[in-house]
C-alpha cells in the first residue's frame, strides 16, 4: 500500500468517526507501526495547512481528530446552529484546575484543597464534558475519582496535560490564600 493511499484511509476513517481515534487503532487499520502512522497524520495535517483547507487534524494525547479550522468558525455559524457555550465561573475554573493538576482526584480531596463544598462545581464540569468519572479509589466507601476529558484538552487548546503551565510556589501560595478567604466569606454568610 502506498503512502498516499494510507493517508487517504486515515483521512476517511477520521472523517467518518467524527471524534478522536487512538493512533494505535489507526495504525492497525493501515497495518503500520504507531511511529509511521503518526508521521503520516502529521504530514496530512501539514498538507491541510499548506492548502489552507477548511479542516485540520487535532492531536490529543495519543489520538487524532479531524475538525474544522478555527478561522472557519464565523462562516460555519452562519449555516449551523451556534454551539452551546458554557460559562466557567471562577469557582468552576478553580475546581477544574485542581482536577487537571491533581487527577485522578476525589470530591473530598478537591474540597480539602478548596476548603468548601464542590458538589455543584463538579456536577457542572461533568455536564460540560470537561471532566468525567475515571474510576473509584480503593478506600472505604470507594469514592469516585475524577479526571479531565479530551473536551478539556480541545477547549483549552492543548494536546496533552504535559502542556499545562507549571505552577510556581508563589502561585500555589496565592491560591491557598484566595481559597481561605473564599471559605471565610462563605462562613460569614
Amino acid at each position: 500500500m502506498g503512502k498516499q493511499k494510507e493517508k487517504a484511509i486515515l483521512e476517511a476513517v477520521l472523517f467518518t468517526m467524527g471524534e478522536s481515534v487512538e493512533i494505535e487503532r489507526l495504525a492497525s487499520v493501515i497495518e503500520e507501526d504507531k511511529k509511521t502512522t503518526k508521521e503520516l497524520l502529521l504530514e496530512l495535517k501539514e498538507e491541510y495547512e499548506q492548502k489552507q483547507c477548511g479542516i485540520t487534524l487535532m492531536e490529543l494525547e495519543d489520538s487524532f481528530q479531524m475538525c474544522t479550522r478555527a478561522e472557519m468558525y464565523e462562516y460555519l455559524i452562519k449555516i449551523a446552529k451556534t454551539p452551546r457555550k458554557y460559562v466557567l465561573t471562577d469557582t468552576l475554573l478553580e475546581t477544574l484546575s485542581i482536577i487537571a493538576y491533581k487527577q485522578p482526584i476525589t470530591r473530598a480531596e478537591i474540597e480539602k484543597i478548596r476548603g468548601v463544598s464542590c458538589d455543584h462545581a463538579v456536577n457542572r464540569l461533568v455536564e460540560f464534558g470537561l471532566i468525567k468519572e475515571v474510576g473509584r479509589m480503593d478506600a472505604p466507601g470507594r469514592p469516585l475519582l475524577f479526571g479531565t476529558t479530551e473536551e478539556f484538552l480541545r477547549s483549552f487548546g492543548v494536546k496533552s496535560l504535559e502542556e499545562l503551565p507549571e505552577l510556581s510556589a508563589v502561585q500555589i501560595e496565592e491560591f491557598k490564600i484566595q481559597a481561605e478567604q473564599e471559605a471565610s466569606v462563605q462562613l460569614d454568610i
